[in-house]
């Protein structure tokens, strides 16, 4: 796929151990525009996939996150993490029942972190359960309002009854035993397809021919995602971060949060029940230039109060958007602050999250 990169246009950089394009002939504003309002196809091997086996998997897995694995029906998925033993977030992972196996796709270069902490869980567990890596499969994912009338081209399937966080397997453009889950990370329809090592490229390929794809860098799904207010790892959340703090409490059902039993779960659980988190990550909204990472938050008596995380010019919505972290009671959305950019200090409003609506499939 390398090749094919460099021969659309591709800028590479290094990423999470990779070499990954960070845009292409259109650049960054103009692929976040076509995303939005075509489809957009992003090479995400980077990301991992994880298989668990055996008949005690899903006790396992409630042991390593917060999700009610076992609730999952067959092919169906859903956004977690994996907290360490003191609350904070190892990763961000989305976890899915395949039926025979479940499945979970964990971060680029989260290999030498992730494994080992499920290992040892595993090593400590008393049932059956197997870990494995699938280890030369791609990962691409077609985003965008038109992905469903291109992909639909290449499938047997019918897509309208293939909801949001469902997942399939099944033969696209050809190219058998590909998992297709009805995911992705920009806030638009989408599909993310695991591909058998031998079929990548002619999958991108087929795709990339369509008349509303283009292929898409790491610029452009950065600005994607943080419009659609979703966390990058490393940025906005990282292993210091609990799910409170970090603003990822949905991700913990009711039935989590009642039985426990999960790494972490004395100190996450605890900080639902007291409230004790004395830090929330937000959303803001800017003029001028846009806040970036590790920028600092003030108050209006320029007190510093807390910090940006990520931020970007929203292609989108035409103005600066960013997330970052800031004292609890400075949390609610329509609060006055200033941020320090290049010594300079710049007015900043909390804003909810997303900042564009999102457009993932219900049905019809």
């Amino acid at each position: 796929m390398w090749q094919t990169h460099v021969d659309a246009g591709g800028l590479m950089t290094e990423f999470g151990g990779w070499d990954m394009p960070l845009y292409y002939n259109m650049g960054i504003m103009k692929e976040h525009l076509h995303t939005r309002e075509n489809a957009g196809l992003f090479d995400v091997s980077h990301m991992l996939g994880v298989k668990f086996t055996g008949k005690d998997r899903v006790a396992l897995l409630e042991k390593v996150l917060p999700a009610d694995v076992g609730a999952l029906g067959e092919g169906q998925g859903c956004l977690s993490s994996i907290p360490n033993e003191q609350g904070g977030l190892i990763d961000d992972c989305i976890v899915t029942n395949a039926g025979d196996y479940h499945y979970l796709v964990i971060n680029a270069g989260h290999e030498e972190k992730d494994l080992p902490h499920i290992q040892k869980i595993i090593d400590s567990f008393d049932g059956e359960v197997t870990m494995a890596t699938n280890d030369g499969y791609g990962i691409l994912a077609l985003q965008g309002p038109k992905a469903m009338s291109v992909f639909s081209r290449h499938v047997e399937a019918d897509l309208t009854e293939f909801d949001f966080m469902s997942a399939r397997t099944m033969t696209v453009a050809g190219v058998e035993d590909c998992f297709v889950t009805r995911s992705g990370y920009t806030g638009e329809d989408g599909f993310e397809i695991t591909v058998p090592p031998a079929g990548t490229l002619a999958l991108a390929e087929a795709l990339l021919a369509e008349p509303e794809v283009e292929p898409i860098g790491l610029g452009a799904r950065d600005s994607l995602r943080l419009e659609a207010g979703l966390c990058l790892y490393g940025n906005d959340i990282d292993d210091t971060t609990t799910p409170a703090e970090g603003t990822l409490l949905w991700t913990i059902p009711k039935s989590r949060r009642a039985e426990g039993g999960f790494t972490g779960s004395d100190i996450i659980l605890k900080q639902i029940k007291d409230k004790s988190a004395t830090k929330k990550r937000v959303g803001f909204v800017s003029k001028g230039p846009p806040p970036r990472s590790d920028d600092k938050v003030f108050n209006q008596d320029g007190e510093e109060i807390g910090h940006i995380t990520s931020g970007v010019f929203g292609p989108t919505v035409k103005h600066p958007v960013a997330m970052g972290y800031v004292q609890k009671k400075y949390a609610k959305a329509g609060t006055e602050l200033q941020v320090e950019i290049r010594n300079k200090m710049r007015p900043l409003t909390v804003s909810k999250m997303p900042f564009t609506p999102a457009n993932f499939w219900r049905g019809k």
